[in-house]
């Protein structure tokens, strides 16, 4: 199909200049928004009846997640989560590309994560072009309290980001990363598991 003859919803997906004002997004981003008042205006104790909104929210779930509302998302159907997932409070994923998320991840509270762009130049920011590229997060990441993360970002396995941090750039494998911009400060090692069995009494 001809670039013009793409919907502006197939344009968003394909990482292509779109236009978020387009009545289809407009519909879907309200249909996710309803789901979504409904799970964080829901009584505390019916966490059954919110894992099920998630599951009609989100592209891909796993049997063990929860999430601690309020949450917030643009679309839902482009977030996929892996099993045993937690984020604290105020988690917000602007999903207008994929957000991949991996096993055992574990996000502190405020974690903001952004696929979605917008041009530097004004001329073309005033004509209300976006752009969105996916977000791609391993297993075992934990993310500190009040990261955000670009769009276009992969972060690796086995990393911890430091609270505060905006991530620019990719994050490797097994690493610890801060700052902002983020920038890996260095190695997750065996070391890191022996300092907390011996300062913690773990197994004891």
């Amino acid at each position: 199909m001809e670039e013009n003859k793409l919907s502006e919803k197939e344009k968003m997906l394909a990482g292509k200049a779109y236009q978020a004002g387009d009545k289809e997004l407009a519909n879907d981003r309200l249909k996710a928004r309803e789901i979504v008042f409904e799970f964080n205006n829901l009584p505390p104790k019916q966490i059954k009846q919110r894992k099920q909104l998630i599951k009609r929210l989100f592209g891909k779930t796993e049997t063990m997640f929860y999430l601690e509302p309020p949450f917030r998302c643009d679309y839902g159907y482009n977030i996929e989560i892996g099993n045993h997932f937690y984020s604290n409070f105020n988690l917000v994923i602007l999903d207008c590309a994929k957000v991949s998320i991996g096993n055992h991840a574990f996000f502190g509270p405020n974690v903001a994560i952004y696929t979605a762009g917008h041009p530097l130049h004004p001329h073309l920011r005033n004509q209300e072009h976006e752009w969105a590229q996916p977000i791609t997060i391993g297993d075992s990441v934990w993310l500190g309290g009040n990261v955000v993360i670009n769009p276009g970002i992969t972060i690796g396995s086995n990393v911890v980001i430091g609270s505060g941090s905006v991530i620019t750039k990719d994050i490797p494998d097994n690493v610890f990363a801060a700052g902002n911009p983020c920038k890996v400060i260095r190695a997750i090692t065996d070391a890191d598991k022996d300092f907390y069995y011996k300062n913690f009494k773990l197994g004891e």
